[in-house]
């Protein structure tokens, strides 16, 4: 398992387009994205699509958590939290402690949770999983990502979607368009009084030449970007330095730095960049051992990050508009395994945030007892939750991007 990588997932998945984009044919800079601000802004009032991915499975039963539940208690004897470690929802389930600021947004009736999502006839392998929910196709395998489909149905300008992942997720491919994408990584200028300097080297002369001209307006640029853009793409300085601990669970690939990734989102959402969805991850949720503190440290970085992009983003009109949807490729086993882990399972909540978002719990809470050989029932169906988030908030007809399926997760949005 050690080898399973987020490029090695892309060549298995079947979503050959993503494969072939994932060296970089089609990034884009920073130059693209400010010309695109400046020359066809994002509307204020026109929806944004966040989605998060959380790589690996995260065990949805120690993220939502029955913790009043007997079968829940009696299949987890020493990975289950009791009722007084969780923060309380209601209905008997409560958060994972180390999502204090998702349970602030919960009071403040700023988050949604849809129950036991999942699909028809589930798959346990992480590439055959992930590729059913980025493609959205249950039953046969299809080489295209569903926001690639929207992409196709609505418009060839790449830049209406984007990933800022170190690849290129399957979600994000067409047939005839693909997304834009743009890593964070770092952008630096000079400092002191050798970038006093460089920075001189943009203030327009009289009477200069056309080149010198053109030469002296592309630093000046240069500098503009930074002021507006560079502040959300420094590096986590964590990322190439082995860690034992961070490093558990995350066989099944995605990406580090989850807060950098947002703030950037954030910052091309506010600068009016046109991108109506984004694609941004999390790795690590391949918790087979020693789960409890694994989980909950890296349930802890997706608190901070989404809290801290929430409160960001409610702070502008363009902010407002964006609806953020966490999910991952499947839950855990009831049960726990021997070696304080869980193992792949099937359905798991999802996470839906932002203003434009009805808050509280939709869909039901999967039985404990009434299980699949081992494995939670599904009770929403994943198609359901796209279909209305591509109504709600991209504004398109489902049925041109999920053929043959009719549901919708009621009253998540405002029709």
């Amino acid at each position: 398992m050690k080898n399973l990588t987020r490029r090695r997932f892309l060549t298995f998945s079947g979503v050959t387009a993503a494969g072939a984009l994932a060296i970089g044919a089609t990034r884009v800079d920073w130059a693209d994205l400010l010309s695109a601000a400046a020359t066809d802004p994002l509307d204020p009032n026109a929806g944004v699509l966040v989605v998060v991915t959380l790589y690996g499975g995260n065990d949805g039963l120690n993220t939502v958590v029955p913790a009043t539940d007997r079968a829940y208690q009696d299949a987890r004897p020493d990975l289950a939290y009791r009722p007084e470690e969780v923060l309380d929802l209601g209905e008997g389930l409560g958060l994972n402690p180390g999502m204090k600021g998702l349970k602030g947004l919960w009071d403040s009736r700023g988050l949604a949770i849809v129950r036991g999502v999942g699909y028809p006839t589930p798959d346990h392998s992480h590439f055959r999983s992930m590729a059913i929910w980025q493609t959205a196709s249950p039953k046969t395998s299809v080489p295209t990502g569903w926001l690639g489909r929207w992409l196709d149905a609505t418009g060839a300008d790449p830049l209406r979607a984007l990933s800022v992942e170190p690849v290129l997720p399957p979600l994000l491919a067409g047939e005839q368009t693909a997304a834009a994408s743009f890593p964070v990584g770092g952008l630096t200028l000079p400092t002191g009084k050798l970038g006093e300097a460089f920075a001189a080297l943009g203030a327009p002369v009289p009477g200069e030449e056309r080149w010198q001209a053109r030469a002296a307006r592309s630093i000046a640029d240069l500098h503009d970007a930074v002021k507006v853009l560079g502040g959300a793409t420094h590096d986590d300085p964590t990322e190439d330095d082995p860690d034992e601990e961070r490093d558990k669970g995350a066989s099944a690939g995605g990406a580090s730095n989850l807060a950098g990734q947002l703030d950037l989102v954030a910052t091309l959402v506010e600068a009016g960049v046109p991108t109506r969805a984004y694609s941004v991850s999390l790795g690590g949720f391949d918790t087979h051992a020693d789960e409890r503190a694994t989980q909950q440290r890296l349930l802890g970085e997706l608190d901070g990050a989404l809290t801290t992009f929430v409160a960001r983003l409610k702070k502008s009109d363009r902010g407002r508009q964006v609806v953020v949807l966490v999910y991952s490729e499947f839950g855990r086993r009831v049960k726990a395994n021997a070696s304080d882990g869980t193992d792949h399972g099937t359905a798991g909540p999802v996470f839906v945030l932002g203003d434009r978002v009805r808050p509280g719990f939709h869909g039901a809470q999967p039985s404990l007892t009434d299980l699949d050989d081992g494995d939670l029932k599904h009770t929403t169906d994943f198609r359901d939750l796209y279909a209305t988030l591509l109504a709600g908030v991209l504004g398109t007809d489902p049925g041109r991007i999920l053929p043959d399926h009719t549901g919708r997760v009621d009253g998540l949005l405002p029709t």
